[in-house]
């Protein structure tokens, strides 16, 4: 451990102790506190409110509840502060249990919970132990390979940093970047086969520093204290889901308090924040949500409190915000949008003179949502959901070199800017408890603008390679149907059809998926799913040069890249809070783009980000196949655990015909997690909690290419041996990851201090190579080494 991460390191705890010693002496002697719980409970196909139904909270005494009103809202008073349970239950649908509900005194707990209807009529299915089951998902045509995940898994989970993007790396079959981004590798695919949702629609990469054409970054710009549950896909995806090849993020901004009006701050290292909600006027029934967040370094830079001697501060800053307005006969409107900035100026500094600096760079990145949505009721069965949205992203910057007369010159321009107009629409039709459709179209008009200058020795300065712009359509169409035969049985059928004005290029995607529940704990499944992704604009507009100096665009023809998905799984409730989950499955790529020549080995399926101007056709293959397995026991009793595992291949073959490992290739992936909450006062006052998460993760090393170092000087950048493409390996990698939080509720107020440790072993595995046109040198990418983050709540 170096001297600058002990110090981090030490200041990190000494904080914590002192505050936590402050906030101990504050609440020493709360009394007993309550809090209100109330919600809206409505028909999970349909969205019309289920009327009278029962709201119990489990063993309380006395017994607390509520019942539905004619609009499907419900109230629950004088609920005691800490973790409770819910149980609701209605003539006619399958009761549900929500358990481990964590109540707050300064926040109340609004709730807007789907039930589904009994193909049993009159009756109640009753189910006698308090279990949940996170194989329920939000969207109910997935059958597989889908898992929902609540804000306070952002929060509980260690090393997730209130991150879903690292949250999600805790599943079966998904990987997360070791130099420390929260770029989502699953089951093999790049994580440029990942897709961001908000709120319904497709949304451009929401995190901070992100590259063109990437999914992840440093970051995520959007707060976790916006979200409500949300969906995490990993195959087969229902057919509403078209243009992705890998995953999806189907995030959900919760609404905003419409009685109440409440307040949150935190500061720690990745942020200082503010998030404000309450009713636009009060009884009128629309409410507001908004929160700003700003780099906490970036303030203590601008206020000279701390000095980080050349070392680049990250700055960034985000907003975000949902304003709701329910009508009586209009339906519901929605305004929602999220923006994100960041920028940070680095440098390279020689190894023995630390003053010299050798490199400079001046980078930038933005991106931006907004979006107006609508959903109406057509009586008890029918809903129509719409969407119209732009957006906007953009990253780019300048980088300069020393010269050989100690002078520095810019090596590298460039900046891209996307743009993209959007309107959607789904209609909804619940034509009995055993059918239902979904019939939806999306168009998106796409716009780009992207120039880059480069710096060339035989040229004695820039050289323009790129200055284009462009702009398609792209349309998806899709059709679902739900069928449930019998009450233990269910079919999903679907179409999605994709195309492009861009060329003539269209995907026809089949989609079926199976779940049997053969008996009262087990549940077997089965999907199949077509899956298209077309590649960013840059890649089908880039202007390559001939040798006789003629421009053209060798890629605008190029068609999407395509995935068969497989998907065969079982689950198992062995107790009310234990689930065993395995999954099989196996993915055939197919029409992947690759270098047009019969001895290159190059493929867009191991890119990351960025473009090229190499000839591309749709001639590459690959598959990836593997077994996973989750064996995770809820949060129950004050005390969670996962351990989940992973097996698999992931291979690619170019048009040079040989089968090679693909980049992300690992092999094995490992995850064990535990949690535990500890009270700190009496049992009739549950105001304090110190709890304890740990996660630890192995995975394979990611596999790369050599380099060639004479043509890496020649060039003044890397330059690899295409011939021996990804046959040289990283390291295995380990990861332990440590959080320690301690929340305290008083009258009005809540508090949480959290310290949050990722890779508190320090573990240095090398990742990558890279060659250092500065040093002249290989050098090695390592994993981020331990970073504590140490965040103070408080809510009121």
């Amino acid at each position: 451990m170096n001297h600058s991460i002990k110090l981090r390191f030490l200041f990190a705890i000494a904080t914590a102790f002192l505050v936590i010693s402050l906030l101990s002496s504050i609440a020493s002697k709360a009394a007993e506190l309550h809090q209100t719980i109330r919600g809206t409970i409505t028909d999970q196909d349909s969205k019309s409110p289920v009327i009278g139904a029962n709201i119990v909270v489990v063993n309380s005494e006395p017994l607390l509840g509520a019942s539905t009103d004619a609009r499907g809202n419900f109230r629950i008073e004088q609920v005691p502060v800490g973790r409770v349970s819910l149980r609701i239950s209605c003539i006619g649908y399958e009761e549900k249990v929500i358990p481990n509900l964590l109540i707050s005194s300064a926040k109340e707990f609004i709730l807007n919970i789907d039930l589904t209807e009994s193909m049993v009529k009159m009756e109640e299915l009753v189910i006698t132990a308090l279990e949940q089951n996170k194989n329920e998902v939000l969207n109910e045509m997935a059958v597989v390979s889908a898992r929902q995940f609540s804000v306070e898994e952002t929060k509980r989970y260690a090393g997730a940093f209130n991150d879903p993007a690292r949250m999600v790396s805790a599943f079966a079959g998904n990987n997360t970047a070791a130099e420390g981004n929260n770029f989502i590798i699953v089951r093999g695919n790049s994580p440029k086969g990942i897709q961001w949702r908000l709120d319904g629609i497709e949304i451009p990469n929401p995190n901070h520093f992100a590259d063109e054409g990437s999914t992840g970054g440093a970051i995520n710009a959007l707060n976790s204290a916006m979200l409500t549950n949300s969906d995490f896909f990993s195959g087969a995806f229902p057919a509403e889901y078209g243009n992705a090849f890998s995953g999806v993020f189907d995030m959900r901004l919760r609404n905003g308090n419409n009685e109440n009006r409440e307040y949150a701050f935190s500061a720690g290292l990745l942020g200082t924040d503010i998030t404000l909600e309450g009713p636009i006027k009060k009884g009128g029934g629309a409410s507001y949500l908004v929160n700003y967040r700003y780099s906490t370094l970036a303030i203590l830079d601008d206020l000279n409190i701390v000095e980080f001697d050349g070392v680049g501060v990250s700055k960034y800053q985000d907003l975000s915000f949902k304003l709701r307005f329910p009508t009586r006969n209009a339906g519901t409107f929605s305004f929602f949008g999220l923006g994100g900035k960041s920028h940070i100026l680095e440098d390279t500094r020689d190894e023995e003179n630390e003053d010299l600096i050798l490199s400079r760079g001046d980078w930038k990145a933005d991106m931006g949502v907004m979006a107006l949505g609508h959903r109406y009721l057509f009586g008890n069965r029918t809903y129509l959901e719409s969407n119209v949205s732009i957006a906007r992203s953009g990253t780019g910057g300048i980088g300069e070199e020393l010269g050989d007369h100690n002078e520095f010159y810019t090596d590298f321009d460039g900046f891209f800017r996307n743009h993209t107009a959007k309107i959607t629409s789904i209609l909804h039709h619940k034509f009995s408890a055993k059918n239902k459709i979904q019939l939806g179209f999306i168009y998106d008009r796409k716009f780009y603008d992207y120039y880059s200058d480069v710096y060339y020795k035989e040229e004695g300065g820039l050289v323009r390679e790129q200055d284009s712009k462009g702009d398609t359509g792209l349309y998806n169409v899709f059709a679902s149907w739900k069928y449930r035969l019998f009450e233990e049985f269910t079919a999903i059928s679907g179409l999605h059809v994709m195309g492009t004005g861009l060329n003539s290029n269209l995907a026809v995607e089949p989609r079926f998926g199976l779940q049997w529940t053969f008996s009262p704990t087990q549940t077997l499944s089965a999907a199949f799913g077509v899956h298209s992704k077309m590649e960013s604009l840059i890649n089908y507009f880039a202007v390559n040069t001939d040798d006789d100096g003629n421009e053209h665009m060798p890629n605008k023809n190029l068609d999407f890249s395509k995935a068969r998905h497989y998907v065969l799984g079982y689950s198992n409730m062995l107790t009310g809070n234990l689930l065993l989950k395995l999954e099989a499955y196996y993915q055939d790529l197919y029409n992947i783009p690759v270098e047009d020549d019969p001895n290159s080995s190059y493929s867009l399926i191991n890119s990351v980000e960025g473009y090229t101007t190499r000839n591309l056709i749709n001639e590459g293959t690959g598959y990836n196949y593997g077994l996973e397995l989750t064996l995770e026991r809820y949060f129950a009793n004050s005390y969670y655990y996962m351990l989940s595992t992973s097996l698999f291949e992931s291979k690619y073959k170019a048009l040079d015909g040989i089968e090679r490992n693909s980049r992300f290739n690992v092999n094995y992936l490992g995850n064990l997690l535990f949690g535990k909450e500890f009270s700190m006062t009496h049992r009739s006052d549950k105001d304090k909690v110190l709890s304890i998460s740990t996660k630890f993760s192995i995975a394979g090393g990611r596999w790369y290419t050599p380099i060639d170092l004479e043509a890496s000087r020649a060039a003044g950048h890397t330059e690899r041996v295409e011939a021996l493409a990804f046959t040289e390996r990283g390291d295995d990698i380990f990861t332990g990851n440590l959080a320690i939080a301690y929340r305290i509720n008083n009258k009005r107020t809540s508090q949480e201090l959290k310290l949050d440790i990722q890779n508190f072993t320090n573990n240095a595995a090398k990742l990558d190579q890279w060659y250092n046109s500065t040093t002249d040198k290989i050098e090695f990418s390592e994993q981020l080494p331990l970073l504590p983050i140490l965040m103070y709540t408080i809510q009121f």
